[in-house]
């Protein structure tokens, strides 16, 4: 066995990550004695310079952490805010037909959402991730940031998909580039973006670091950079002021729990509509044998699709920010109610639409990465700035992205999810953490929006129920449906998509070799096998992952 392994079991430890010099990052922290708290902190700052168009201190998500000596599992959430100044008229609207309240429903004037200053929750990422390591790490902040700040000082090559997300997406690029000097001044060289393999460096980025490796968390919400971004914000129209940063808080929330067969599933709980969506998927799903159905044939994806669209049409009416919301989670994430759906699912015929269900009666771009330590510590971590490049928006001088994550509110006043002060928006990542007889078996999250969803359930079966190895479960063809409609990776055959369409279904087949390589989500995933007592890692070959362990 190597002192380093890509793709190979490994016995002390492993990350996986959707950049290879992010997992060596955290790799790298784990054999220095760190834990996985320790090592997801240097993953993640890592991501911030490799994977700028997904994740950064600019953004927020979820953190699941499993700690095998108390056999406790914790839920941080460090999702955006809306900032005090915000409201649900923010966002003026242009006619529709679509109906209201659905998220993303419509478009936003000028797109003012998603693009520029008034698109930007308040960042909690950095605050979720100091928490994590005040309570559950062993090493300083400064020696967890140091991978950070080497790759944005020295350079880095520019990886496939950072090319490709520069070079394809105008309106999230080089349009913002243009529009927001600091962003262009980092992103574009000799006003192009840059091309695969080019070094790539982001001084400003590496000295943000350096202040947060001297001072701590508080650098950012409420010292030097905090008063940039405040100043930034006032001369452009922004929200965020200087109390908006020092008021965030992350909060540790009870993670939501459920099972599959014999499995116990951990995720995370609302505003994450992700975690209740996998766990009422898998209830449903429990009720059928996929694996007498069949990989990827057109009964079982006909039966996946019709809990996907159940679980998607109850998200989209019932999940929001409980701290503003009552959200009756723990009836959808209920056997009862899953039982319910499961008789009403039809083998030979497809539903016309789904409706939102009555969970009150059973009461009782984006990445994720995940890590295993040697005491078999378990962390898993979604985070995100929103759409590639957020906002657009880049404070002059601190290296960063900021999120658009406002983009992830209902635009129109009175809805669940429509806009209120110190709201977090509703969300699909939803990391993931499974146990068999208590002891960590695998963890996953997905990348993708709503895709994340189907592609975590995709794995988990594909697992579970349909006995592949991590790798293999992670790299198979996917499908996605959150309606009527069947999105299908190319790679399922013909004949199963002529089977489907008997059956009533719509289909559309997605070009993921060369222009929607993106559309499916991107896993990273860890199998922890108790017989052997090594960890195998799974990056996932949509994006530019590796998973390393040692």
């Amino acid at each position: 066995m190597k002192s380093e392994a890509t793709g190979l079991p490994a016995k002390k430890g492993m990350v996986a990550s959707i950049h290879p010099l992010a997992s060596r990052a955290g790799v790298d922290i784990l054999k220095k004695g760190g834990n996985a708290i320790d090592a997801a902190v240097a993953t993640s700052a890592a991501m911030g310079v490799v994977a700028p168009q997904y994740s950064g201190l600019g953004g927020g998500g979820f953190i699941l952490i499993h700690l095998s000596k108390s056999s406790e599992t914790i839920a941080i959430d460090c999702r955006e805010v809306a900032p005090k100044k915000a409201d649900a008229s923010l966002f003026k609207r242009r006619a529709t037909a679509e109906s209201s309240h659905a998220l993303g429903a419509g478009e936003v004037e000028e797109h003012a959402n998603r693009m520029g200053y008034k698109a930007v929750g308040v960042p909690g990422n950095l605050a979720g991730l100091s928490l994590a390591l005040e309570k559950y790490g062993t090493m300083a902040l400064k020696q967890l940031l140091e991978p950070a700040i080497g790759l944005a000082e020295r350079g880095f090559p520019v990886s496939r998909r950072l090319a490709q997300t520069l070079a394809n997406n105008i309106d999230d690029a080089v349009t913002k580039g243009k529009l927001y000097p600091a962003t262009g001044k980092i992103y574009l060289k000799d006003k192009e973006t840059y091309r695969i393999n080019e070094k790539m460096i982001n001084a400003d980025l590496a000295g943000t670091f350096r202040k947060v490796a001297a001072v701590g968390a508080d650098a950012f919400y409420q010292g030097e950079i905090a008063q940039m971004i405040e100043g930034d914000m006032a001369a452009h129209g922004g929200l965020i002021t200087g109390e908006d940063l020092e008021n965030y808080r992350p909060i540790v929330r009870e993670p939501l729990v459920g099972s599959y067969r014999e499995y116990q599933i951990f995720t995370m709980p609302p505003p994450s509509g992700g975690g209740v969506a996998e766990i009422e998927i898998l209830n449903i799903l429990e009720e059928f044998n996929l694996g007498k159905l069949g990989h990827n044939t057109a009964r079982s994806i006909h039966v996946i699709s019709e809990a996907m669209m159940q679980a998607f049409a109850d998200k989209s009416r019932y999940i929001a920010d409980p701290d503003f919301v009552k959200v009756p989670y723990r009836g959808l994430i209920s056997k009862s109610y899953a039982k319910e759906v499961a008789n009403r699912i039809d083998l030979g015929k497809a539903s016309a639409t789904m409706s939102p269900g009555d969970p009150e009666a059973y009461r009782n771009d984006t990445v994720h990465f995940s890590v295993i330590d040697r005491d078999r510590n378990v962390l898993a971590m979604t985070e995100s700035i929103e759409c590639y490049f957020g906002s657009g928006v880049t404070v002059p001088g601190t290296g960063f992205l900021l999120n658009d994550q406002m983009h992830d509110f209902d635009p129109e006043p009175g809805g669940i999810n429509s806009i209120e002060p110190g709201k977090r928006p509703a969300s699909s990542m939803a990391p993931i953490i499974v146990l068999k007889d208590g002891e960590p078996f695998m963890t996953l999250g997905g990348a993708g929006g709503p895709r994340i969803v189907s592609s975590s359930i995709a794995v988990m079966t594909n697992v579970i129920d349909f006995g592949m190895n991590i790798q293999e479960a992670v790299s198979a063809p996917r499908f996605h449906s959150q309606n009527d409609e069947i999105n299908l990776d190319p790679a399922i055959p013909e004949s199963t998509r002529d089977s489907l369409v008997k059956m009533g279904r719509k289909l559309t087949v997605r070009d993921v070799i060369e222009n929607e390589w993106w559309y499916f989500g991107a896993v990273q995933a860890i199998l922890s096998d108790r017989r052997t007592a090594y960890v195998e890692g799974a990056a996932d070959p949509r994006r530019d992952g590796e998973a390393v362990g040692y």
